[in-house]
C-alpha cells in the first residue's frame, strides 16, 4: 500500500497545472498523491506570497536564477549546487520541459543533417541580455538569423508559447542561438535543451560551469572560445563543412552518454523520501507567523513581504527596459495579446 501524501502548489506561473506537473507525475508513482489546500507539504513558487499562509512543510521551487531563502521554505529544488545541509537539491530548469532519456537516444546523423535546411534561430521576447544581443548582431552578418519571438522579429511575426509548436520550429535549423538571460553559476535553463531535442546545435552561453550538465563536445560552448569573432569563425567553419557538424551531432548530449545526477528520477525521488521521512521545527513554526502573541505575528509578515519586494525588484526593472517598452507599444497598436 502506497504512503498517502497530501500536497498543495501555490504562487506558481499562470497556467501551472496543479494536478500534473513534474512533481505530481513523479511522486504518484510512488506515494498515494492527495492534492488539498490543507496540505502537510507544500509546494511554492516566486510567483506570489501566499505561501505564508500554509501551517505546514514548505517545499519551494524556482526556474529562475534565484537562490532559496530558508527564512520563508524547510527545502528546496532550485539551480543552486549548494546543499545547505541536505534542504537543497539541485533541480536544473530544463528537467521540466521534457523526458530527459530522449537525449539517450541513438541518432541518425545523414538523416538529420539531410532535414536541416535553415541556417540558424532566434527565439526570444526577452531584451535585456546585450550579450546575446549583440551576438545576435554579429552573426547575421554572415548569414541571416530567423528571429521567431517578440524581439527583434523578422519572419512576420512571433511563433505560438506551445512547447512542441517550438520544437517543430527548430527542427530545420542547423544551429539555435541559447544564450540565457544572464550569466550565472549553475544556472541552465530549457533552452540549451529545447535545441538538442531536435538536434538543432545549441551555441550556448550563461552558465560558465554548464559541463556539469551535458557533454561540452555536443554543442557550441561560449566559454570553450575566446571572443565573440572566434566563436562566429568556428560557427562559419561547421556550417561549411558538413563533416565538421556530424562530428559534434556524434557526441552524446550527456557525459558518457549517462543523465547526469541532477535529472535522474531515482535521485529526485530519495530526496523526497529524505524530507517525508524526517521530523522537523517548520519554518512557519519557528518565524511566529502563527504564533498567538500579534506582535511576533505581525512582524513576521512584515518580513516575508520585504523579502518578496526585494525578490521581485530586478523583474520588475526589467519591464521598463527600453526594448521591452518598444514591444508593448507594438503590441499595443496591433492589439496584439501581452
Amino acid at each position: 500500500m502506497k504512503t498517502k501524501l497530501k500536497i498543495f502548489f501555490t504562487d506558481f506561473w499562470p497556467n501551472f497545472e496543479i494536478e500534473n506537473n513534474i512533481f505530481v507525475n513523479l511522486l504518484k508513482n510512488d506515494y498515494d498523491i492527495e492534492i488539498t489546500d490543507k496540505p502537510d507539504y507544500l509546494f511554492f513558487s516566486v510567483f506570489g506570497t501566499r505561501y505564508r499562509k500554509f501551517n505546514c512543510t514548505r517545499i519551494f521551487f524556482t526556474g529562475e536564477n534565484i537562490k532559496p531563502n530558508f527564512k520563508d521554505c524547510d527545502y528546496s529544488f532550485s539551480f543552486d549546487i549548494a546543499s545547505y545541509g541536505g534542504r537543497n537539491f539541485r533541480l536544473p530548469h530544463y528537467y521540466q520541459f521534457g523526458n530527459m532519456e530522449d537525449l539517450l537516444a541513438v541518432k541518425n546523423y545523414e538523416e538529420i543533417l539531410k532535414a536541416k535546411t535553415k541556417f540558424c534561430n532566434f527565439i526570444y521576447s526577452n531584451p535585456s541580455c546585450k550579450k546575446r544581443n549583440e551576438f545576435f548582431h554579429k552573426l547575421s552578418k554572415y548569414k541571416k538569423i530567423d528571429s521567431a519571438g517578440r524581439y527583434l522579429n523578422n519572419i512576420g511575426g512571433p511563433i505560438g508559447l506551445n512547447v512542441k509548436d517550438k520544437w517543430e520550429f527548430l527542427k530545420p535549423y542547423k544551429f539555435t542561438i541559447a544564450f540565457e538571460n544572464e550569466e550565472a553559476h549553475y544556472y541552465t535553463s530549457e533552452k540549451i535543451y529545447e535545441a538538442m531535442k531536435v538536434n538543432s546545435i545549441p551555441i550556448y552561453w550563461g552558465n560558465p560551469l554548464v559541463y556539469i550538465d551535458f557533454n561540452t563536445k555536443s554543442f557550441l560552448n561560449y566559454y570553450d572560445y575566446g571572443s565573440d569573432e572566434d566563436l562566429i569563425d568556428k560557427i562559419i567553419e561547421i556550417d561549411k563543412n558538413d563533416d565538421l557538424y556530424i562530428e559534434i551531432l556524434r557526441q552524446p548530449y550527456f557525459t558518457d552518454n549517462k543523465l547526469n545526477k541532477f535529472v535522474r528520477s531515482d535521485l529526485i525521488l530519495q530526496q523526497f523520501k529524505r524530507i517525508f521521512e524526517t521530523e522537523i521545527e517548520t519554518v512557519a513554526q519557528k518565524s511566529g507567523q502563527f504564533s498567538s502573541n500579534p506582535f511576533l505575528r505581525i512582524n513576521s509578515n512584515l518580513s516575508a513581504i520585504l523579502r518578496f519586494k526585494k525578490l521581485n525588484l530586478k523583474r520588475r526593472i526589467l519591464h521598463f527596459h527600453p526594448a521591452r517598452i518598444k514591444i508593448k507599444l507594438y503590441k499595443i497598436k496591433h492589439k496584439q495579446p501581452f
